[in-house]
């Protein structure tokens, strides 16, 4: 009960937080370049992104935009404020009835921080949820580092598609696996969950295929559902090298 009543403290702390921001967009107006207020413990944007910057906060723009590059595209995570960068803000920004001008300011940072939690992560998403079934992030193909901000940013991408499914729940039943446990379950030997970013959603308020067909918006290189080979119980999600998606009950 101590714990679920300091997190809706914390919640409330950002709603706040949330709403004094939005204030103070239509006072300064989103080209506002004064330090934003500290909305919780994860990060605090100081400046207002716009095209041609670049920067460690034009990366961590993008890790929580990551969920909006368009249909079947992938957004760079390089810190660099392109065309790419610009377009997926907007579509943010529209997603969350913002002004789309494809300008990073107080409105936009103040919907960002409404959205994560103090760890980074999106309000939605946990790292147990994403990782269930090891004691740490190694074992895997890549560092314990690597995978779990390869999971974070998958989590920012379910982010996304959550809220274009209405805000509705989904369920992740499998994420990071370390090799002895992607073993134990049976998962193939070139896994995505040993590399952090492999996601694997069961029915929930959504069928399988809707899931599925909306993935293609958000970001994933790699989505594998109904029809395909040992995923007819669930859709498989990545942020695969090379783009392969199969799902033929549902149309892909």
């Amino acid at each position: 009960m101590a714990l679920r009543t300091a997190s809706m403290v914390r919640r409330l702390g950002k709603l706040l937080a949330a709403g004094v921001l939005a204030a103070a967009t239509t006072l300064v107006g989103v080209v506002a370049t004064s330090t934003a207020a500290q909305a919780d413990g994860c990060y605090t944007w100081g400046r207002a992104l716009v095209s041609g910057m670049t920067g460690e906060d034009v990366r961590q723009l993008q890790i929580r935009i990551s969920g909006y590059p368009g249909y079947n595209s992938e957004l760079a995570l390089d810190g660099s404020f392109g065309p790419a960068t610009r377009s997926a803000l907007i579509r943010f920004q529209q997603a969350y009835g913002l002004t789309a001008d494809g300008a990073a300011g107080p409105q936009t940072f103040s919907k960002l921080y409404a959205l994560q939690d103090n760890d980074c992560t999106p309000i939605n998403f946990t790292y147990p949820e994403l990782n269930g079934c090891n004691s740490t992030w190694s074992g895997g193909a890549v560092a314990a580092g690597t995978a779990k901000f390869n999971a974070l940013v998958s989590m920012w991408k379910l982010q996304a598609l959550r809220h274009a499914l209405g805000d509705q729940s989904i369920r992740v039943t499998s994420g990071f696996r370390s090799y002895s446990c992607n073993s134990a379950v049976g998962g193939a030997s070139n896994s995505r969950h040993l590399y952090g970013d492999g996601v694997d959603l069961g029915v929930g308020p959504h069928s399988l295929c809707r899931l599925a067909q909306q993935a293609r918006y958000h970001g994933f290189t790699q989505i594998l559902g109904p029809g395909y080979v040992g995923h007819n119980d669930h859709v498989h999600v990545a942020d695969s090298p090379s783009r392969f998606w199969s799902a033929p009950t549902c149309g892909i």
